[in-house]
């Protein structure tokens, strides 16, 4: 039985940023992670050596997240989205600017891959409740969203790629 692997559906910039990280960790963080591990061993007696297990337990954080990375970049599929710009339909890394007909406010969210999805910065995932509802839609459609805590209604104002 064969095992499927997942694609990571990313918009360029989120490809890029976790590329720096990735450069970031491997060039920068390793190289401040072995000098604290040296400095940590010149104190002596390493059983009880706070500093030294902190800087391991730090490697092997830092060598998690390079993982990691390397696993999200190695099945990435980049998302054009001027690809679902002939019908002029949201995707994965439009900006959408909503009316919250709840809140009585306008928001503005860009659409992305699960991987890069940060609410904190707006950007929410296509596989949210928000998110694939408003993938397909255009602007001036009307988006109902199911969620936990009751339904949601959006109005679509305008479309960016």
């Amino acid at each position: 039985m064969k095992t499927e692997i997942t694609k990571n559906k990313m918009t360029y910039d989120g490809v890029k940023a976790l590329e720096e990280e990735l450069d970031h960790l491997k060039v920068v963080s390793r190289k401040e992670i072995a000098q604290k591990i040296k400095e940590a061993r010149e104190q002596g007696d390493l059983s009880e050596n706070a500093e030294y297990d902190a800087a391991l337990e730090e490697q092997r954080e830092i060598e998690a997240r390079i993982e990691e990375i390397d696993k999200i970049l190695k099945n990435v599929v980049v998302i054009d989205p001027t690809d679902s710009a002939h019908d002029n339909s949201i995707g994965i890394g439009c900006v959408v600017t909503i009316y919250d007909e709840e809140f009585e406010e306008e928001v503005e969210y860009k659409i992305v891959g699960s991987k890069e999805a940060k609410i904190e910065e707006n950007k929410i995932s296509d596989e949210s409740p928000v998110g694939k509802a408003l993938i397909g839609k255009k602007e001036g459609d009307e988006v109902l969203v199911e969620t936990n805590s009751g339904e949601l209604k959006f109005k679509v104002l305008s479309i960016k790629r």
